[in-house]
């Protein structure tokens, strides 16, 4: 393999020419004719065991030219961009410029990955939101707790906002029933909102065994076209009226609901994992406009390989996530009426901040020379195994180098967040 010519023709593209001849356009021919020999038929010889140059005479010395191209030029391509030190991003655009009995020269177009500039990445600054947790943000979650653990039983009594009502009902738009306006044995919880604004409001304060109207507008946004602002009457029947019962909210409820003994620990329990989630959001808030600004000192020109490359790996990902809900991506477009198309221009500028951030932090990693050891490496696949302790399952799985990269980017990222949480 030869470089013959290695030309920059535009931002993040370079042209090579590479040249494959000699003794290596020789061997080519031959892995051709080897691959090729049981398929030809050569009088005088068993299928199979034509000697090269008798079926070359034969064919025409370029019988096995395509076929040695096909095998070499990738190899070759290979080749020549470790020795140019270019990363491409993408398939090169290949083309043969010429190709004889000494051998032949191929044309690449390289995709390559762009290195961004940087501006003062030092100077970014970002207010971490304070984690506090009051009373009444634990009372809530008791609470939250004593409706989880709560029962419903029948009452003899008028309906109110907070019960459950067991009615049938029938809607009629100008006397005439329409449709999907009926249903028997429905249980709507008042005051919850899930019915045409008004409809539960005049469901309050009947008793079990009346039957009555209910008077609605439907709203203007309404999916039904025909029943769009139309005034309508419900003929509802109320069979049962269901009270919610919260549980004694004492040491006793903490014990049912938890491995707390009392209601006191239960509390200082609540408050703990209160702390922790707001405390992992404002992580993620702080890191989400670290990020956002660290894209905004940041210049590079990314080709749009990479960002569809990106765009891949995201739909991969969500695709995987609806396949575990045990919906397929044709029913996902189908229930939101969308395409393919749609799904990745939807993603496009997600995946293009996502690629600008991780040149980004590669380019600081050679500006702050961060560094990943082979022991780091060892540890952290030591630590990805957990209590199995399958090393070798994970390696299989994730390469030195991608988990090399991952381990650069975190020691960038803790840098960057602790240079960014510095007052001003």
């Amino acid at each position: 393999m030869e470089i013959k010519r290695n030309e920059k023709t535009a931002v993040n593209t370079v042209e090579l020419e590479i040249a494959v001849t000699g003794e290596e356009f020789v061997a080519a021919r031959k892995a051709a004719y080897k691959k090729n020999v049981g398929k030809i038929n050569v009088p005088g010889f068993r299928r199979g065991k034509a000697p090269q140059a008798i079926i070359e005479k034969m064919y025409g010395k370029e019988v096995f030219y395509e076929d040695a191209v096909n095998m070499s030029y990738g190899p070759a391509y290979e080749a020549a961009i470790r020795e140019a030190a270019l990363t491409p991003v993408a398939q090169p655009d290949v083309e043969i410029v010429s190709l004889d009995e000494n051998g032949y020269v191929f044309k690449a177009v390289v995709t390559t990955k762009p290195e961004a500039t940087m501006g003062d990445y030092k100077a970014i600054r970002v207010e971490k939101a304070a984690v506090e947790v009051t009373e009444e943000d634990i009372d809530a979650s008791i609470q939250r707790l004593a409706e989880r653990n709560s029962r419903t039983e029948t009452v003899e009594r008028a309906a109110e906002n907070g019960d459950i009502a067991v009615i049938d009902f029938e809607g009629f738009k100008d006397d005439v029933a329409f449709e999907g306006g009926k249903a028997e044995g429905h249980e709507l919880k008042l005051g919850s909102g899930s019915f045409i604004p008004g409809f539960e409001d005049q469901v309050v304060g009947h008793s079990a065994g009346e039957s009555f109207d209910v008077n609605v507008t439907f709203p203007e946004e309404y999916h039904n076209e025909e029943l769009k602002g139309a005034a309508c009457v419900f003929k509802v029947t109320l069979h049962e009226v269901k009270a919610t019962i919260l549980p004694e909210i004492d040491d006793e409820f903490a014990k049912d609901v938890s491995e707390c003994d009392t209601l006191e620990a239960l509390r200082a329990e609540e408050k703990e994992k209160l702390v922790k989630a707001r405390t992992n959001s404002a992580d993620q808030a702080f890191e989400a406009a670290l990020l956002e600004k660290l894209a905004e000192v940041t210049e590079v020109e990314i080709p749009q390989a990479m960002i569809e490359n990106r765009i891949d790996q995201i739909a991969d990902d969500f695709g995987y996530r609806m396949q575990m809900q045990g919906i397929s991506m044709e029913q996902y477009f189908q229930m939101t009426g969308s395409s393919e198309e749609d799904f990745r221009k939807g993603f496009a500028d997600r995946a293009e901040q996502q690629v600008k951030i991780s040149l980004a932090l590669e380019a600081i990693a050679k500006l702050e020379n961060v560094e990943v050891s082979d022991e780091d490496v060892e540890a952290e696949y030591v630590k990805l195994a957990g209590e199995n302790g399958k090393i070798e399952q994970i390696k299989a799985y994730i390469s030195a180098d991608a988990l090399r990269q991952d381990l650069v980017a975190e020691k960038i990222m803790n840098m960057l967040k602790e240079s960014a949480a510095q007052a001003e």
